[in-house]
């Protein structure tokens, strides 16, 4: 028997628990018998992950659910096995569905040619999509679905009570989850879904990667200041709105003005 070690009442995060880093944050969340996890990383921690439940003492068949937070394969590459083990239901956005089930290796970052990086995506089933305005309920307690596009755009975040599971939205750092055209970042989108969580009276964020932290508005305000800069710089190429300079330049050219 392992004791547990929850970060709040109801809540274990896998790194925590282990006193080491696996992965991305793995969440336990649990009330009376029943329990769940969000993300769960790459496949070969899923049998740390698997022993240590069971050290802790979490029958797998009252497990209710293993959410993905998005599709990335950072996030999800072990999700197959963690299912075939656990006999739980796979829980997503609708349109992380697709990536899934195929294993499509652009659309979960699993393949980028150019950084040599080509890792195994094995595809797995949706059993349920959720979506904004939902609910979750584990053992009788309450956890809503928030849906915070902009690192991708089936990025989903949760609420239990003054805790929001963020993703990959904010970091203690301020950074952000990486903005890529490849599998849907959308920069408008994810200034929207930093002001949600800026205004919001939620406490503690819980991101997908690093520690967990008090929201800070001072953090989300330069976060999204920088965003919204990003918004008209071409390092960001398509996902930037547009690019001021090129419109400078066409008025420069316009007058007949020449390099001095």
């Amino acid at each position: 028997m392992l004791k547990r070690n929850p970060i709040f009442p109801n809540v274990i995060e896998l790194n925590y628990q282990l006193g080491r880093i696996i992965g991305c944050n793995v969440y336990l969340v649990y009330n009376g018998d029943q329990w769940l996890l969000i993300d769960i990383g790459y496949e070969d921690v899923v049998d740390d992950v698997i022993e240590t439940i069971r050290k802790m003492d979490f029958p797998f068949s009252n497990c209710v659910g293993l959410i993905a937070t998005h599709a990335d394969v950072d996030h999800i590459q072990g999700l197959a096995k963690l299912k075939g083990i656990l006999k739980a239901p796979v829980l997503a956005h609708e349109l992380a569905a697709t990536p899934l089930k195929t294993g499509d290796p652009i659309l979960t970052f699993a393949k980028i040619d150019a950084q040599g990086i080509d890792l195994k995506m094995p595809p797995v089933d949706v059993d349920q999509t959720i979506d904004d305005g939902e609910s979750i309920s584990i053992g009788g307690l309450d956890m809503d679905v928030w849906l915070t596009p902009g690192h991708t755009d089936s990025q989903l975040s949760f609420r239990l009570g003054n805790l929001l599971f963020c993703g990959d939205n904010i970091y203690r750092d301020g950074c952000v989850g990486a903005i890529d055209a490849h599998h849907g970042s959308d920069i408008p989108a994810f200034i929207k879904s930093l002001t949600r969580i800026r205004e919001s009276d939620v406490e503690w964020l819980l991101p997908s990667h690093g520690p967990v932290f008090r929201k800070d508005n001072q953090l989300l305000d330069a976060t999204i200041k920088r965003l919204n800069g990003y918004l008209h710089m071409a390092d960001f190429g398509t996902c930037a709105t547009d690019w001021p300079l090129m419109d400078a330049w066409e008025e420069e050219l316009n007058q007949g003005k020449m390099p001095h």
